[in-house]
């Protein structure tokens, strides 16, 4: 027969506990808390019930006044059976609590990491939305909101000369400048790398006090940073928009002052600029540019043109410079003081320079050898330290021998990496390719240009020749640079030659060689056939193309 203490441990309560502190640390939060105050309630229950019985049995045992029996073993048994439900439900109590405390902190952390700037301690730019959707809905009527753009201008620098430690400090250092130079009640928000944004509540019709407080801002912020020994100097680039009937939301402010900091960094940096209509057409115009260059290149859109370069003396053709046009299917022949810029800046200008040089180098392999090819490359493209080798490489697969092709360099593409130039004018002259030095006369070194680099021609900006009949001045530096090109035994090519007057004064100083729209404007590769055809100038099966070809350009459109 089973004794007591056997069928206490086979009885329903005991077993109901077994399951329940099996699966206690299944349970979620909330439940465990329930089921860990219901264990101690029990616990204290039974306990009060044995306790009182056991207890005095206990002690008589202790003096050896009592026996022990079966039924004493068993109260025993619930005795310490119930201390420990009392200890468990203390312990996971105590547990409960900390657990609940860590998740407040928590929540709390997790809230302000998702509020605000880690570094800076600013609004970051959700917050900034909530804030300031609150803050315009409390403008009402007789006041405003201006919302300002603030990009630090050069921040890179900063970062490349001292490091991304210094950096950060600078940046505290500029949100600290900003939030002291705000009205309180000013909302303040750093929205990502070196961008600021404030919203300010203002008087309806009144610009003057936004204008003070951002000429304050960018006034601090150009002066000299301190920064634990270093120096770290940056400008700002602000753009301002103000809620106005037609723009009443706050993402609508953001975006319109962020494209007014940009047309503050076009304009020069290091100013202040308000949103207007124009800037939106401007951006919408550069955007449909920067997706036709990114389509149009691939197809072919983009062809060379071809401007005459003539011996003065003889009037006969030595060569062209490749001039790019975007033959658009919509929009006619544009040309390049429109989609140039944009190039440059948006990173295609590479791809725009080889998909053009491809195609004038094909088309010149038929022409008579003793004529050359000019190609203009732009500053961006001489940053590429492949450069050379992208170039040498058109050369090979178009088969266009080298000696023909003349590398055209403009002063002010030098002032950035010297050393980085002379590597790849090095590597172009090693390959044969002949150097001109463009548009001289322009920049601020000229001179030292032509003794640090190996070039074989110098080309007159434009801007003397065409002033030249007109200006005494520009008469003088063009006979100087003529004079410096004999002693330095480089040949000279005048541009922007438009009347028959220059041609006379350019030979009469010594000038043989010249280029500009008195010779024609520049030409499709048709109207070139049929010019070299006509002069006998064409290798044998390379005749003129049927068709009219592209029609000649007249000047800049309008894109869009």
């Amino acid at each position: 027969m089973e004794s007591h203490h056997t069928q206490w441990e086979r009885s329903l309560a005991w077993r109901i506990w077994r399951r329940n502190a099996r699966k206690l640390t299944g349970l979620t939060s909330a439940r465990r808390d329930m089921v860990t105050g219901g264990i101690t309630v029990a616990a204290i229950l039974l306990f009060a019930w044995t306790g009182g019985t056991m207890m005095g049995r206990f002690f008589g045992r202790l003096m050896g006044d009592v026996a022990v029996s079966d039924g004493d073993r068993l109260l025993t048994t619930a005795v310490i059976l119930n201390i420990a439900l009392l200890l468990f439900g203390w312990r996971r109590y105590r547990d409960l609590q900390h657990e609940v405390s860590e998740r407040a902190v928590a929540e709390e952390r997790a809230h302000s990491l998702a509020a605000s700037d880690p570094l800076t301690g600013l609004l970051n730019r959700r917050s900034l939305g909530d804030g300031g959707a609150a803050l315009l809905a409390r403008a009402g009527r007789n006041r405003a909101m201006a919302v300002m753009m603030i990009d630090l201008d050069h921040f890179k620098t900063v970062n490349d000369l001292h490091g991304h430690g210094v950096g950060d400090k600078l940046l505290k250092a500029c949100a600290a400048a900003i939030e002291g130079a705000l009205p309180p009640g000013a909302l303040v928000a750093r929205l990502g790398g070196d961008e600021f944004a404030c919203a300010v509540l203002t008087e309806a019709g009144s610009t003057a006090h936004i204008d003070a407080m951002a000429d304050g801002i960018a006034a601090r912020l150009s002066s000299p940073f301190d920064l634990d020994g270093a120096r770290a100097h940056v400008t700002a680039s602000i753009g301002i928009a103000r809620s106005e009937r037609e723009c009443g939301e706050m993402e609508a402010l953001m975006r319109r002052a962020d494209i007014a900091m940009y047309a503050a960094k076009r304009g020069g940096r290091n100013r202040v600029a308000w949103f207007d209509t124009s800037m939106e057409r401007e951006l919408q115009l550069r955007n449909a540019i920067e997706a036709g260059l990114r389509d149009g290149i691939p197809k072919g859109e983009f062809v060379p043109y071809y401007e005459q370069q003539i011996d003065l003396s003889t009037g006969s053709i030595q060569g062209f410079e490749v001039l790019a046009r975007w033959d658009h299917p919509v929009q006619g022949v544009i040309g390049p003081d429109i989609f140039i810029p944009i190039a440059e800046e948006c990173g295609l200008i590479g791809d725009l320079s080889t998909s053009v040089m491809r195609q004038a180098f094909e088309e010149a392999k038929g022409w008579d050898p003793a004529l050359t090819l000019s190609v203009n490359i732009s500053p961006s493209q001489l940053k590429d330290p492949w450069l050379a080798q992208k170039i040498v490489k058109l050369l090979v697969e178009t088969g266009f021998p080298a000696s023909r092709l003349e590398i055209e360099i403009t002063e002010t593409s030098l002032f950035d990496n010297l050393g980085l130039a002379q590597s790849i004018i090095g590597s172009l002259k090693n390959q044969g390719i002949r150097l001109a030095l463009d548009d001289f006369g322009t920049g601020y070194s000229s001179l030292a240009h032509l003794r640090a680099l190996p070039f074989d021609r110098i080309k007159i900006d434009k801007s003397f020749v065409l002033s030249m009949t007109d200006n005494p001045e520009s008469a003088a530096i063009v006979t100087a640079i003529t004079r410096l090109g004999e002693s330095l035994s480089l040949p000279i090519t005048a541009e922007g030659i438009e009347d028959a007057g220059i041609i006379e004064q350019l030979k009469a100083i010594g000038c043989h060689k010249g280029q500009g729209w008195h010779y024609g404007k520049p030409m499709t590769v048709n109207q070139v056939r049929r010019l070299l055809a006509e002069h006998g100038m064409l290798l044998p099966g390379r005749g003129p193309a049927a068709g009219p070809g592209v029609a000649d350009y007249e000047g800049p459109r309008i894109f869009g």
